[in-house]
């Protein structure tokens, strides 16, 4: 028995270890934002591709590969994920162009995208006890949170005192240490070939989410063909996701089992993970650049100073299980959000002066509120859906993480660049050309006023701090919003749970 224990508990570090990697590659960029955009020169447009085509390639494919896994084993898939991860990391380093780093970067999902479905399915696998389940969720949870979070810290490390592409190539050692342990101690899983799987419902699904974010960040800039031709984008997109659900009803074996969102406490825990996710992931990318760009910091201390936020999310991953089993599952979920928002709400006020001790507060309350609400949302996704079908709901909820943060940082990021460029007005004394570029973003304008150089530089940069900021309010208003609506849609749809029932009263003999 204690053999037994200890080794569900190493599978489990194993996949723990697995998402971390996974998810630090989700936010690792955030903070070398500034110094990719002044060796690579991206427009906005190819900024935004570079840093979210990662989560929504992943986002799509953990459909396909959950149900693979199902079918064929979860563990080949798992190997051979860390083959791809490792060589697309590899390629990710030394990428000389937005478009070769792009590439990359949609590959490393692909990667992503075969070893995700396994980390929750997997556990459900070997953890069957639910109090020890909860807790592996916990300990999940709190990584998934801590490697977002910390990603941010490691590009900080890595960038000041290297260049932007080791936080790619630290990946590769990694892998090669990790891969020939999990070919020891991954345990194999039931194959299902019974099932049918649909390529053209994988096909369907990935083309249709990237069309949605195309259009989505071609409306927003209409560079590269105009905010017409970007609607028809995007409404194709839709179309096809249309396609793809309607195509779900009608299959024997779906690729997304559709059926699970008929249980109320499952539909509402993914739309939960959806929206949160989609709320702070953007913007957290645009904090990243509010505190190298418009307070000043190196890259390492605007990692140091995003640490609170790392440190609360492990401790409410961690306090998670405890809360919900005392306070219940709405009061966990909507209190985690509330808590969010209370923390984000100060956000409003800032400008360009210093405020250490409010950031920090800020940034520990959103870590803290956010987990402790996943975490309960994850552990009813998962206790709503029976072993045989824990591959498809893992993957769904895994979905939901990887589309939130991917279109998150989208339309997020598309709001803030339609509210920042129309922002900026003229400098004088700074060309027309340099003007253009400042309008792409902040890290390019930062660019171009080095270029500038003077006084029009200082003044060109003192102008876009102004214009970032107000952008930066508005896209924490629309995540509000979110928030708020989440927590509202939670206290009303998570079903309540079944009163115990009555004791029959003690026969007093006569």
């Amino acid at each position: 028995m204690r053999e037994h224990r200890a080794s569900r508990w190493s599978v489990l570090a194993l996949l723990c270890f697995s998402l971390l990697l996974i998810a630090v590659d989700a936010t690792v960029l955030h903070i070398a934002v500034p110094a990719l955009t002044a060796a690579l020169e991206p427009s906005a447009v190819q900024l935004l591709w570079i840093i979210d085509v990662y989560s929504l390639v992943v986002a799509p494919l953990l459909v396909t590969f959950g149900t693979l896994g199902d079918r064929f084993g979860r563990r080949p898939f798992v190997l051979a994920g860390y083959v791809v991860f490792g060589l697309a990391s590899l390629s990710a380093a030394f990428a000389g162009s937005a478009g070769a780093l792009i590439v990359s970067r949609a590959v490393l999902g692909v990667g992503g995208a075969m070893i995700m479905p396994a980390t929750l399915s997997i556990i459900r696998q070997v953890f069957t006890d639910r109090r020890e389940r909860a807790i592996a969720l916990g300990v999940w949870s709190a990584v998934a949170a801590a490697g977002a979070a910390v990603g941010p810290l490691i590009g900080g490390v890595l960038v000041e005192h290297l260049w932007w592409g080791a936080v790619f190539l630290i990946n590769v050692p990694v892998l090669a240490v990790v891969l020939p342990v999990a070919v020891r101690i991954l345990p194999a899983s039931p194959r299902r070939t019974g099932q049918r799987w649909d390529a053209l419902s994988a096909a369907l699904s990935t083309l249709g989410i990237l069309a949605v974010a195309f259009g989505l960040k071609e409306a927003g800039y209409g560079h590269a063909m105009g905010r017409g031709v970007s609607g028809v984008v995007f409404l194709a997109g839709a179309g096809l996701l249309v396609w793809f659900v309607r195509r779900q009803r009608r299959l024997a074996f779906p690729l997304l089992d559709l059926e699970l969102f008929r249980q109320r406490g499952f539909a509402t825990g993914v739309g939960c993970v959806l929206l949160s996710i989609f709320a702070l992931v953007g913007l957290e990318l645009m904090l990243a650049q509010y505190l190298q760009l418009v307070l000043g910091l190196s890259p390492l201390e605007a990692a140091v100073r995003m640490l609170p936020l790392m440190l609360a999310a492990i401790a409410g991953g961690l306090a998670a299980a405890h809360v919900l089993q005392r306070a219940g599952l709405r009061a966990t979920v909507s209190g985690g959000l509330g808590l969010t928002a209370l923390s984000l709400a100060p956000v409003l006020t800032w400008g360009a002066e210093p405020h250490e001790t409010m950031l920090t507060v800020c940034f520990a309350g959103i870590g803290f509120g956010v987990e402790v609400a996943l975490l309960a949302a994850s552990d009813t996704i998962m206790a709503s859906v029976p072993e045989s079908r824990a591959g498809g709901a893992a993957a769904i909820e895994e979905t939901a993480y990887e589309l939130g943060a991917g279109l998150g940082i989208a339309v997020l990021g598309t709001i803030t660049t339609m509210v920042y460029a129309p922002a900026l007005g003229t400098v004088p004394g700074v060309p027309g050309r340099l003007m253009g570029e400042a309008r792409e973003s902040l890290a390019a304008a930062a660019h171009a006023a080095s270029r500038a150089g003077g006084a029009p530089g200082a003044e060109l940069m003192d102008a876009a701090r102004a214009a970032f900021v107000t952008a930066l309010h508005s896209t924490v208003l629309v995540s509000l919003a979110l928030l708020a609506v989440t927590a509202v849609a939670v206290a009303l749809l998570i079903p309540r749970p079944a009163p115990p029932p009555a004791e029959e009263p003690e026969r007093v003999p006569v």
